[in-house]
């Protein structure tokens, strides 16, 4: 099975990177970096199981630092470069990261005590470009696989380390990768990746390194624009990429005229997932690129289903069956599987989901089931086996692809002194998907622009997108007598 580093070796002149600056790397120099930067973590006391936090654009620096943790049996973490310094320093604590790397205008607003490294001048901090450049560029020995450690919510609202078991072995395309982009059509061999989404996201992160492992080339964008991705993939001649429902919406909304003017046919996959996708613009974009639209359900924790186009247009709306080494099933609230057809808790198992949350030991037990673990997602399954999502996680919000987590953004709410109680929900959005909305019961007697004071106090602390974009205002919550929010209730309002 190749990896990134056997195509270096046996393909050192085909190109690697493309970034959005026009910088480039082939396999060949990218492996060499990596292996130098390698080094230059272990000069530095770092071995395997220790952790690398990178605050960075879409960029060369991502994939050289995700290639040297890679090889060193490290824990890579990639940090939205919008989190507020709070938001950073918090994940650089939590997770007991010894080397942060950051783009200049990040790191100019940290305070962080540990070895760090800038992309770009920045006071007090060392420079990326010529961190190891005085280490050999050779393969580091022993080489063993690291892995990639995302965030997700915690139970205390706060997000929390999504920690795999390292295995001390070669790195290695994970099997349920490898199956899932053959199940797409995405082949070893030359192929072109065009990167549409920020690389700090789970998946468009994932899926560029894992066609790079393939030994396809990932051509970089900075931000997403419908035109000038169909431009790219026209002038590179891309074969797959990943793409989320919100860039479905705005590139369908393109004039006709305008789609039509660029060469789409060498697109073999493109892969959607993240979010739901509405049934009529996922047929409308197979319609228009042909039968190549294909997804796949997961989340951080680990891949689910696939389903190809010709599969979802034999059973529009599912999410396909459990690929292959995961189990899935279905239960009711006291666990006991239900019958085909009949709507439950979302469990699934296998050897690429045997995680824990890194200091969250009620939210790691919470999930588990034996071998099995859930993200609280709802669904069943039909006679044939196949995947029907209901609901995606009852509390979590969802826009633009982006998961954002109501209790952290209640709990920054709940430390203002106006608020007495607050509920966090997602309203429908023609094109995020959904969008924030706090719902708020003030202290008795608070008078002014509540809501203006509130939104200075999220930003303060959070990033711009977890900022509610609207506050409503109530006498009084809905709780159970538990003391459960009923959000449903909030939904429907």
């Amino acid at each position: 099975m190749s990896t990134f580093f056997d195509v270096a070796a046996e393909h050192p002149d085909r190109l690697a990177v493309l970034a959005p600056d026009g910088t480039a790397a082939t396999f060949g120099e990218l492996a060499a970096r990596a292996n130098r930067l390698t080094h230059a973590l272990r000069r530095l006391g770092l071995g395997a199981g220790d952790g690398v936090v990178a605050i960075v654009h879409n960029g060369l620096p991502y994939f050289e630092l995700l290639f040297a943790t890679l090889q060193a049996g490290m824990y890579f973490t990639p940090v939205n470069y919008r989190s507020s310094p709070a938001e950073i320093a918090y994940v650089v604590e939590n997770s007991g990261a010894r080397v942060v790397v950051a783009d200049a205008d990040i790191a100019r607003t940290c305070d962080l005590d540990v070895p760090k490294f800038a992309v770009g001048p920045a006071e007090g901090w060392g420079d990326y470009a010529s961190w190891g450049e005085d280490e050999p560029s050779t393969a580091p020995q022993p080489r063993t696989a690291g892995q990639t450690m995302l965030y997700t919510s915690g139970t205390t609202g706060r997000p929390k380390g999504v920690r795999r078991a390292l295995s001390g072995n070669p790195p290695s395309l994970h099997p349920i990768h490898r199956d899932l982009l053959a199940l797409f059509g995405v082949e070893p061999g030359p192929g072109v990746h065009l990167v549409a989404c920020p690389l700090y996201h789970a998946a468009p992160g994932s899926f560029a390194a894992n066609a790079m492992h393939l030994g396809h080339s990932a051509v970089l964008m900075d931000r997403f624009d419908a035109e000038e991705t169909l431009r790219l993939i026209e002038e590179h001649r891309v074969t797959d990429t990943h793409l989320v429902p919100t860039m479905f919406h705005r590139m369908l909304r393109l004039p006709e005229d305008v789609r039509a003017r660029y060469d789409t046919s060498s697109l073999t996959s493109v892969i959607h997932g993240a979010a739901p996708c509405p049934r009529e613009v996922k047929a409308r974009m197979i319609g228009w690129l042909g039968p190549v639209v294909h997804e796949y359900y997961g989340a951080s924790e680990g891949l689910i289903c696939g389903v190809t186009a010709a599969d979802w247009l034999a059973a529009p709306g599912t999410v396909g069956r459990p690929l292959t080494g995961v189990r899935l099933k279905v239960v009711d609230d006291d666990g006991a599987e239900v019958a085909p057809g009949e709507p439950g808790t979302i469990y699934f198992s296998s050897a690429h989901t045997a995680i824990d949350y890194l200091g969250d030991p009620e939210k790691t037990a919470a999930a588990r089931s034996g071998e099995f673990i859930t993200v609280g997602d709802f669904g069943y399954r039909d006679a044939e086996g196949r995947v029907f999502l209901l609901d995606r996680r009852t509390d979590l919000i969802l826009s633009g692809g982006v998961n954002i987590y109501p209790a952290e953004i209640e709990a920054r709410l709940l430390s203002h002194p106006d608020v007495a109680d607050v509920a966090v929900i997602g309203e429908p959005d023609d094109e995020w998907g959904q969008r924030v909305v706090a719902v708020v019961e003030p202290v008795p007697g608070v008078s002014g622009d509540l809501a203006a004071r509130l939104d200075e106090h999220c930003r303060a602390e959070l990033a711009g997108f977890k900022t509610p974009k609207r506050f409503d205002f109530t006498d009084r919550l809905p709780r159970t007598e538990s003391g459960k929010m009923m959000r449903r209730t909030l939904r429907s309002s």
